[in-house]
This record gives C-alpha cells, structure tokens and sequence, in this order.
C-alpha cells in the first residue's frame, strides 16, 4: 500500500511559530526523509470560509501568503503537492455523503470543536459549516487515501473523528477507506504553544501569535513583553518554569549551540532552569536569550531571506530539544 501524507493549513492568516513547531518542521522532515510515496499539502481555503464567510477577500489573500510560509520554512513544490482546497469540488460532495455517518451529538463532544466555538464566541450562532469541520476535514484526508497525517496535538480530537468515520462508513460499505495515523513532534514543548499572553493556545484570532514573517524588531519587541511566572516579582525571588511560556518556547527551540553562542555561563536549559527556580534570575535575561535563539531558527525564512531569492536551508531533522 502506497505511504501517503495529507496536511495543510487555513489561510485566515500567516503562519505562526506554533505552525512550526508543531506541524511544518515535521512535514519538511518527512519530506526530506522519502519514506512518503506522496505528500500532499493542503491549502484548506473552504474551511477558512465557515467563520469567515463575511470576509472572503481575507481568505483569497491569505492563500498566497500561506504558500510563501510554505515555501520560505523548505516545503519543496518538486517534493509534494500544493492544493487549494476549493478547485477540488469532490471534496465537497464527500463531505455530504460524510454527513449521514456523524450524529449532532457527536460533533458537539469534540474537544477542538467545543474550545474553537467558545473562542470565537458563536455560543448558540454556530455556522453550520463550521460546526462540521471535522466531517470536512476527514473528507479531506480520506479523499487522497492518506495514510499519515502530521498535526499539532489540538488537532487530535479531529484525526479521532475521522478514523470514526472511516470505521463506521467501512462497515456500512465495505473495506474501502483507510483509517490514517497520527504523526505528532516528538518534543513534548513543540505538540502545543501557549500564546504569548499565558493563554494555553496561540492562535491568529487571539492576537497573540509570533508570526513566522515578522521582522526581527517586532519579534523582539513581542518576547520582551512575554507572559512569565507572576509570582517572580524581583530577580531574587525563586520562580516557576513549568507552564511559563518563556520556558516552554526555549524547549521548543534552543539547542545546546544557543547556549555556547549567546549565554555561555550555563551549560543548557536544565541549568538555566534551576537558577531561575533557585531565585536570583531576572526575567529580563531569560527573554533576551530567547530572542536571540528565535531570531537564530527564523533567519532563514525571514521575508528579507526571500526577497534576495536565497532558499531556506531545510529546518533540522528534529523539533529542537534543549
């Protein structure tokens, strides 16, 4: 049976350092790797339209800047297959024949599917079209005969949804659809950022992502006003590390040549961690070297990469562990 991978992205904005942690250094990664026979990277431009149906110029400008996030992370066009979800018109008709296998109940218990209606505050106002995102989503997958798919952990909830739907839709029909796997990082920091702010989710309609083509100052500017431990007042107070985004984006990120290069008096994160959570560490240190080893792993897809038409080198083989 062929190996194939089904992944993609809403354009409703740019793309993120969530997106790439979490999902897009892991596709490059298995398309570097040719155990995939097919790589098909999806630009879900119909799904954006379920609550965003009001704006759709936003949506047709975002499908462009998506591709250039696409292009600029080492997704490579001769490697898989970019698709706009809306010029294939069968995956709309699937998802209507999907439809008859999901009950009302169901879709509601959805983790993803309940937490993205609280955060955009549809309450009782739900687009149809949103709410059945999952059901599209698993027409999407089934559509290409997936056999892989990398996601983010918020997403899980989904990648069940839809195997449901391949069991039950097997069972009415015969052994025709294939249930796919789950592909997640393997650094435990990169399967979900938190926002800058402290909130558990970063997300583009939460204004506090950092986005993938931002400019170094505006980077900066975003780190140095970070969510830290609101119990570490003063330098000298002892700190909290787990749940502290800052924390959390360096074990994301920072390897141990960050260390050497930019805070050569510790020996790496678990060191830096113990002092922070000793006491005698100010915030202002730590977010300073968490700049620097961002504006390190984004260099190479910064705008300015592109527009001196220089290809970013493929992200490491890894999500990076300290």
């Amino acid at each position: 049976m062929k190996q194939i991978i089904l992944t993609g992205d809403r354009p409703t904005g740019r793309l993120h350092v969530g997106h790439y942690v979490g999902s897009l250094k892991e596709r490059v990664r298995l398309q570097n790797e040719g155990r995939y026979d097919e790589i098909y990277i999806m630009i879900a431009d119909a799904q954006a339209l379920t609550d965003n149906a009001e704006h759709p110029e936003k949506v047709r400008k975002n499908i462009l800047n998506v591709a250039l996030d696409y292009l600029a992370c080492g997704l490579d066009p001769e490697k898989c297959t970019f698709l706009i979800q809306s010029m294939v018109p069968e995956l709309t008709e699937l998802t209507f024949y999907y439809m008859n296998l999901v009950t009302v109940s169901r879709v509601q218990r959805n983790p993803t599917v309940k937490s993205e209606i609280q955060q955009r505050n549809f309450e009782a106002s739900v687009p149809v079209g949103f709410f059945c995102y999952p059901i599209s989503q698993a027409a999407d997958i089934t559509a290409f005969r997936a056999t892989a798919v990398p996601v983010g952990e918020d997403q899980l909830p989904m990648l069940e949804q839809c195997r449901e739907i391949v069991r039950s839709f097997n069972r009415v029909y015969g052994e025709t659809l294939i249930e796919p796997e789950v592909v997640l990082p393997k650094n435990q920091a990169c399967l979900r950022l938190p926002g800058i702010d402290g909130r558990e989710k970063m997300g583009k309609s939460l204004g506090n992502c950092i986005y993938l083509s931002e400019r170094p100052e505006d980077i900066k500017t975003k780190v140095m006003s970070m969510y830290t431990d609101p119990t570490h007042l003063r330098r000298e107070d002892p700190g909290h590390t787990k749940d502290n985004p800052v924390f959390i984006y360096l074990e994301a990120f920072c390897r141990p040549e960050h260390f050497a290069e930019f805070l050569p008096e510790y020996s790496g994160l678990d060191e830096l961690k113990a002092h922070y959570e000793r006491g005698g560490l100010g915030d202002v240190t730590v977010k300073k070297f968490l700049n620097h080893v961002l504006q390190t792993e984004l260099r190479p897809i910064h705008p300015a990469a592109r527009k001196r038409g220089k290809p970013p080198p493929p992200p490491s083989a890894t999500c990076a562990t300290p």
